[in-house]
C-alpha cells in the first residue's frame, strides 16, 4: 500500500526556506503574501489494511520523519487503496 504523509511547521515556528521563496517571487513579480515549506513523503509499505497502514506510518512521523516539538504532520492512503485520511499532531 502506498501512503502519503505531509510534515510542516507548526504555526508560529520560524519558515526561512519559506520567506526566502517569498521574497524572491515577490522579487520576480508574482504578488505573494507568504510561503509555507512542507515536506512530502510517499511510503510503500507492507500493512493488513488502511487502519493498520495509518497507524504504522503514524508510528514512523513520531519516531522519525517529523520532529514533534516544531512538526505537524497528516497521513493519506493513496488512491487504489482504501481512501483514508488522518491528522496526527504531537
Amino acid at each position: 500500500m502506498k501512503v502519503k504523509v505531509e510534515v510542516r511547521l507548526k504555526p508560529g515556528h520560524f519558515d526561512p526556506e519559506g520567506d526566502i521563496t517569498a521574497k524572491s517571487l515577490r522579487d520576480l513579480g508574482f504578488r505573494v503574501k507568504g510561503v509555507e515549506v512542507s515536506k512530502v513523503y510517499t511510503l510503500d509499505l507492507e500493512a493488513r489494511d488502511a487502519e493498520d497502514g495509518v497507524r504504522l506510518t503514524k508510528d514512523m512521523c513520531r519516531k522519525l520523519l517529523a520532529n514533534p516539538t516544531k512538526d505537524n504532520f497528516s497521513v493519506e492512503v493513496l488512491p487504489g487503496e482504501e481512501r483514508t485520511v488522518e491528522k496526527g499532531k504531537r
